[in-house]
């Protein structure tokens, strides 16, 4: 099996958001927990993948990357770039 790219989660404080998931995606994070475990013998809530995978996303995007840069988007804390 390949290496996966959302390995052992950190231990932050979370922010609560409340959204709804398609039932497919919802299926995936359960078998991407299940994985997780198989590779690593940590038990994950799939929930709790939500965040890194977004986090992921967003640090792989280059477009996303390019408008923080030039200060289209607001940065991290709130505060406006």
């Amino acid at each position: 099996m390949p290496k996966l790219r959302i390995g052992i989660l950190p231990d932050d404080k979370p922010v609560k958001v409340t959204t709804e998931l398609p039932a497919s995606v919802h299926r995936d994070l359960i078998a991407y927990a299940e994985a997780i475990a198989h590779e690593s013998g940590q038990r994950v809530d799939p929930a709790k993948l939500i965040a890194p995978m977004l986090a992921r996303f967003m640090t792989t995007d280059r477009g996303f990357a390019k408008a923080r840069r030039v200060g289209h988007t607001p940065k991290a804390g709130g505060g406006e770039g």
